[in-house]
């Protein structure tokens, strides 16, 4: 496990951070995958919309934030080799998710690392104010 800090044991607050930091790179790569996903349905877009177009029509292309005259014939292969990249990107980043998804799993597993429901803070909270019910208290400093 080279460039990966392990956790001691007995440092909850360490554990924690840990724990929050894998959720955080979950979190991102899920992120991640849905813009791919949307720039995929984009280039599907552009490729159903010019498809049906005669080959040496005028078509035009932004490359690097410049718009770029060519024809259709030039375009599509490139937009679908660009679709075919993101879809390549978006499986590589499917799988680094399954592993880390498997690796927080292994850490609950290891720290006994349990989630608390809302459902669950909810009936705590109201256990606790429960039990304060009933218990009255008079002002300080009268005596009679």
């Amino acid at each position: 496990m080279a460039g990966r800090a392990e956790v001691e044991p007995g440092n909850e607050q360490a554990v924690a951070n840990h724990y929050a930091a894998l959720r955080t790179e979950i979190t991102q790569i899920y992120s991640k995958i849905n813009e791919l996903e949307m720039e995929v349905s984009e280039h599907s877009l552009v490729i159903n919309a010019i498809q049906p177009l005669d080959p040496s029509r005028r078509c035009y292309r932004m490359i690097g934030g410049v718009l770029v005259e060519r024809t259709v014939k030039e375009v599509l292969p490139a937009v679908q080799r660009n679709r075919e990249g993101l879809q390549e990107v978006i499986a590589r980043l499917n799988e680094a998710l399954e592993k880390k998804k498997k690796e927080i799993s292994d850490f609950e597993a290891k720290y006994k690392i349990r989630i608390r429901k809302t459902d669950e803070m909810k009936d705590e909270n109201s256990k606790k104010e429960g039990s304060a019910q009933g218990v009255l208290v008079g002002p300080a400093g009268t005596e009679e």
